[in-house]
């Protein structure tokens, strides 16, 4: 009984321990899970190392985690708050662009936001993040070098592993959209 209580206990320790492949294409469900230890083409930071970034001033942090809408179905004058977001220090929050497959609005506010964040240089080094097992992360990250981003980072432990060293946190809002010039 004892045996089988220990095997039952060890079982998800172990598929836990199991490293995460790293797939071909964007992750299109189940965004919060394990991820893969590698993104090619990224430089795979941890938290001391992020923050050695941080300190050196140059590259951009943008923090990709979601933000829930308000509620279509809310009766008329109900109060609505967002949950705040606390975050790395100067980072830029563009919510929502971390999903597999991005609505054609999504995608380009994520373009835009990307392009004013580093002045339009894409050498220019970003650090994408999230949460700690968060595959929003990982899959901007991915569509920052589809597009050419040369000087990617990405923090797997996300806000998460940054708060577990006592490294600062700001609360921070979402980049707005700019509007479109014709």
């Amino acid at each position: 009984m004892i045996r089988r209580l220990a095997l039952l206990l060890w079982l998800p320790l172990a598929a836990a321990a199991q490293p995460v492949p790293e797939p071909e294409d964007y992750r299109m469900d189940h965004y919060r899970a394990p991820v893969p230890a590698t993104l090619s083409g990224a430089a795979v930071v941890g938290p001391e190392a992020a923050y050695a970034l941080w300190l050196g001033g140059e590259t951009v942090f943008i923090d990709v985690m979601p933000q829930a809408p308000r509620p279509a179905n809310l009766p008329e004058g109900t109060l609505w708050r967002d949950k705040p977001r606390y975050s790395i220090p100067g980072s830029i929050w563009l919510p929502n662009v971390g999903y597999g497959a991005l609505a054609e609005i999504t995608e380009q506010y994520f373009r835009d936001g990307l392009a004013r964040a580093t002045g339009g240089e894409k050498t220019h080094p970003i650090l994408l993040f999230c949460l700690e097992d968060c595959w929003m992360s990982w899959n901007a990250a991915k569509r920052a070098l589809a597009w050419g981003y040369t000087a990617v980072h990405w923090l797997p432990e996300g806000s998460d592993g940054w708060m577990l060293w006592d490294y600062p946190l700001e609360r921070i809002t979402p980049e707005e959209p700019q509007p479109q010039s014709n």
